[in-house]
């Protein structure tokens, strides 16, 4: 099985899982539309608990933002832990705090072999007037237990090899996979564990029988089930056409260099944790398979990639270091990644048997995995409660133009990051 994804991830995955498509009609407890983080872990969630789950993709597990981003394993929310518990309370900010060891309790449990690394995460800054706000963020934290350390421009310098950075913190509770490999590793569990998960099956129709739901696949067949989750994230379609229309797809670009030099590989992220800046449209880079410098950032929301789009992310990547110029870029891929409105994640339930998640604003690798377990264990017992409120779907206005005026306010916040000191 080979995927249409151009990406490192694509090219250094393992054999992917061979799976079929959904046909004839079929029943099960619980039916899952999505075969990504927040599907998959869901699926397990379930089977561990004895439901019977089938769980169809339109495309294959990771096709979609599972299988194509940054591979970074990151803790909390947008919000920092001050401002989470006046929103939601100190149950939920514990539960941002937590996300990271889900997913990584998830691979040790089921032994997933996706060169699961727990190096720790940075978030650096290249703006003097942006370090009273990292600092506080890591103070918060620091607050709450979390193993976390201010770094000064010195620090920095050292952790990553960038002379870019004016100061950041470090999160040691973090750290990075391979994605693919991850959510194929999920897929096999989720198998091995009972849960039927079809490929190539995607899910058109979404209709109440009786006091169970019924969904309709593309080409015939259909799942009848007493719950259903709808896991599609950033690839809504029009299934639900309120949840697509209450998340803008983010276009999500990144390169990956040819293999670093041992001398380069010395002094580029020595110690292997990933890195993000606090920039309004920043950018964020690690070393992947192959010893290779990755970087990704954001460009426009339309559909297909440019080559601008590309250049702008390599350009950001010789700012960063102007010791790799000379490196060629061996891959570059994009995928999408479901942005909200207020930047947080959320739940819905339209219906006491209809379960939708949504919006995990570039964090998705731990969130995803912590929320899609959640939301399974919560299917199986109402007692155990959600870390975050349902809330109602809200369509964004003019969301059908949305591939304008959100890379109109890229470029606004590209403008006010060049100007900001």
């Amino acid at each position: 099985m080979s995927y249409s994804i151009a990406s490192i991830w694509a090219a250094t995955a393992h054999p992917a899982l061979e799976l079929p498509a959904l046909e004839g009609d079929q029943s099960a407890d619980v039916a899952i539309i999505g075969a990504g983080f927040t599907g998959l872990s869901a699926a397990l969630a379930l089977a561990e608990g004895g439901a019977s789950v089938i769980v169809v993709d339109r495309q294959e597990p990771g096709f979609g933002a599972s299988g194509r981003n940054g591979g970074q394993v990151i803790p909390g929310l947008k919000y920092d832990p001050d401002a989470l518990d006046r929103m939601y309370g100190e149950a939920t900010t514990a539960f941002a705090g937590r996300t990271a060891d889900t997913a990584f309790s998830l691979i040790a449990k089921y032994g997933i072999d996706c060169d699961a690394r727990r190096d720790g995460w940075i978030q650096a800054t290249v703006k003097a007037a942006h370090l009273p706000a990292v600092e506080a963020r890591m103070r918060q934290w620091q607050a709450r237990g979390a193993p976390v350390e201010m770094l000064s421009a010195t620090g920095m310098r050292q952790k990553t090899g960038s002379d870019i950075f004016v100061g950041g913190w470090l999160d040691r509770r973090a750290g990075r996979l391979h994605p693919l490999n991850y959510v194929q590793g999920l897929a096999r569990a989720a198998v091995g564990k009972g849960v039927q998960v079809f490929a190539r099956s995607e899910a058109v129709t979404l209709k109440r029988s009786g006091a169970d739901w019924q969904v309709g696949i593309a080409g015939g067949g259909s799942v009848r089930a007493a719950h259903v989750i709808v896991a599609t994230n950033g690839y809504s379609g029009p299934l639900w056409p309120a949840l697509k229309a209450s998340v803008v797809p983010a276009s999500s670009f990144q390169v990956a260099t040819a293999s670093l030099p041992s001398a380069l590989l010395s002094e580029i992220l020595p110690e292997g944790s990933p890195v993000s800046d606090t920039r309004r449209v920043g950018n964020y880079f690690r070393i992947g398979p192959g010893n290779r410098l990755m970087l990704g950032g954001r460009g426009h929301f339309g559909e297909t990639p440019s080559e601008a789009d590309y250049a702008g992310v390599v350009q950001a990547l010789h700012r960063t270091y102007p010791q790799v110029r000379s490196l060629p870029i061996e891959f570059r891929w994009a995928g999408r990644v479901a942005m909200t409105a207020d930047h947080l994640p959320h739940v819905h339930r339209p219906f006491d048997n209809l379960t939708m998640a949504v919006g995990y604003n570039g964090r998705g690798v731990a969130l995803a995995s912590a929320l899609g377990t959640a939301i399974g264990e919560n299917i199986l017992d109402a007692a155990k409660p959600l870390p975050l409120r349902f809330t109602d779907i809200k369509a964004l206005p003019l969301h059908g133009l949305h591939p304008v005026y959100a890379t109109m306010a890229i470029w606004y916040y590209k403008l006010r990051d060049a100007l900001e000191r």
